[in-house]
């Protein structure tokens, strides 16, 4: 007769136990699936929560109210407008700012155009691609940006600078969602961020040892 061996049960394995992953109902993403379904209270939740750095971004790529609310109001006619098609395949901040982004080139490729209507040399974009490491944005300028002289330096920077640091610091966006958004590296905007804090800094005094 054969002797039976006995020994420990064996673990369950992981792969037959099922673990419920809890909803956050209140992302961005999941408020916009509910958008999408056609829940009004979810809209009116994420244009709260981005209204501000949204209008922000564009007041100062613009220097222009009524540029920026125009713009403004394009953005988010358009996420209107795809709710029925979204999709996630992002996060809904860049799914955002990628729209912005392009509608802002736009307004620089007409603004460009009636330009060169008027004057042949209307070309004020410089595209600045160093790979660098970035020096992160410190305390002392998040809380200097109310200054009036800040937004001048701030406007006074070349497009792609510019909109990096205003896509970092207004959409709390990475560096891979900005580079994402704008197309490039992740190298590139380190660069483009480096080089604007270094004229930022420079502008304001502000420039360490």
């Amino acid at each position: 007769m054969n002797s039976i061996s006995l020994s420990e049960p064996k673990p369950i394995s992981d792969a037959f136990v099922v673990m419920e992953q809890p909803v956050d109902r209140d992302s961005d993403e999941y408020l916009m699936e509910a958008y999408s379904s056609g829940s009004a209270v979810a809209f009116e939740k994420l244009y709260a929560r981005h209204k501000g750095g949204l209008f922000r971004y564009f007041y100062r790529n613009c220097s222009s109210r009524d540029i920026a609310e125009e713009l403004f109001q394009d953005v988010w006619m358009k996420v209107v407008n795809a709710r029925e098609s979204y999709q996630q395949s992002a996060k809904f901040t860049t799914y955002l700012y990628r729209i912005a982004h392009n509608r802002l080139i736009d307004h620089y490729r007409h603004l460009s155009s009636a330009q060169h209507a008027m004057r042949s040399d209307a070309d004020n974009q410089e595209i600045v691609e160093n790979h660098s490491e970035q020096e992160t944005v410190d305390r002392s300028l998040e809380l200097a940006q109310r200054d009036e002289t800040l937004k001048a330096a701030i406007c006074a920077l070349p497009f792609e600078q510019r909109e990096a640091i205003l896509m970092q610091q207004d959409g709390h966006l990475s560096l891979a969602e900005i580079a994402e958004i704008a197309g490039t590296s992740r190298e590139t905007i380190k660069s483009r961020l480096r080089y604007a804090m270094q004229k930022l800094r420079d502008q304001l005094g502000e420039l360490k040892s």
